[in-house]
């Protein structure tokens, strides 16, 4: 989804049949500031269009939500701030090399079992639910699972381009100087310039809370 300009936007995690929470993951990219009053649009991207790669002999395999792997393009057109995003499961003895764009910000968020990252001296065993953040000057990230796991190893990797610009935030808006969040604060209050359409607007979250 980009937000641009205008938009209001609630959700809640579906619960499962079983009453446990449907556990996902959200990321929030920030637009480039000629792009902040862009419209809003949303693009659904069901599981049967991303890409799957396969490497070392079937030890890995790579989902390519966005950007480039082995080869392989995902669906195009998904964001104007260019991002990277894999989801990626190594066996145990799996081992695996994703080039990536030179100067990018990079980080992976481990989501199962342990899986060590970098290469030789420099490498690091890190286990579930910890965020690993690389350094901007490289151009690849290399993972590895011990043969002797137990289990095998996930992580999503995510990366993408510095936008080199300045961020103030102030609760759902997100913009490049104080005088715009004022501005658009402003906007939302009065239903103006974009807004328009939040006048007597309720999200349906906010619906079965009332009492």
């Amino acid at each position: 989804m980009t937000a641009g300009r205008g938009i209001m936007h609630a959700e809640m995690p579906r619960q499962n049949n079983d009453g446990s929470a449907n556990v996902g993951m959200q990321l929030w990219v920030d637009l480039p500031e000629k792009l902040k009053d862009c419209e809003p649009r949303y693009r659904d991207l069901r599981a049967a269009e991303i890409p799957e790669v396969k490497v070392d002999e079937g030890n890995v395999t790579i989902k390519i939500i966005s950007g480039q792997s082995h080869g392989t393009d995902s669906v195009q057109e998904l964001a104007y701030t260019p991002v990277w995003i894999f989801d990626v499961t190594i066996k145990p003895g799996g081992k695996v090399t994703q080039p990536l764009p030179v100067g990018w910000n990079t980080f992976a968020y481990t989501l199962k079992g342990s899986s060590a990252f970098g290469v030789g001296k420099d490498q690091t065993t890190v286990g579930q639910y910890h965020n690993v953040v690389f350094e901007q000057k490289g151009d690849s990230v290399s993972a590895e699972v011990a043969k002797d796991a137990k289990e095998d190893g996930q992580f999503l990797l995510v990366a993408g381009l510095p936008l080199d610009q300045k961020v103030v935030q102030h609760g759902p808006f997100v913009l490049n100087s104080q005088e715009e969040v004022y501005q658009a604060m402003l906007d939302y209050q009065s239903h103006s310039n974009g807004f328009e359409r939040a006048k007597g607007w309720q999200s349906e979250i906010g619906k079965s809370m009332v009492h």
